[in-house]
């Protein structure tokens, strides 16, 4: 584990996303976050992202059509998904697309944890 890598956090909940923020911290990695897609896709952390996890449900560009994005303008990031309302459809959906892992939140530290591993051996 190393501060190498950078995982960027997007998600419109902020008690969320700052408790991932400590999260990853603790794991030992560099971590950015911001509140919605557009500040993301706006930054100059784009190109330093070695994994992106984003909320599904957000307003104005979604979790997935972020991801469609950035595979669309050819800068895929490995993904994982989070979202307080999964369904099985979506899940499904988001795995055939090439997500890495889509989690239910609150998120299951475990879980995460091996996520976000193969996601970063992915990239």
């Amino acid at each position: 584990m190393s501060d190498e890598y950078l995982i960027v956090i997007i998600d419109d909940d902020r008690p969320f996303l700052e408790s991932l923020r400590r999260l990853i911290r603790s794991l030992g990695y560099a971590v950015d976050v911001f509140p919605s897609a557009a500040d993301f896709l706006a930054s100059s952390r784009l190109r330093e992202a070695s994994c992106l996890i984003a909320d599904v449900n957000m307003p104005s560009m979604t979790g997935f059509e972020l991801f469609r994005h950035l595979v669309q303008i050819g800068h895929p990031i490995p993904t994982i998904l989070v979202t307080a309302y999964p369904t099985e459809a979506d899940r499904a959906r988001a795995m055939k697309e090439g997500v890495i892992c889509y989690l239910r939140k609150p998120i299951d530290e475990p879980t995460f944890s091996r996520c976000l591993r193969v996601a970063l051996r992915t990239n």
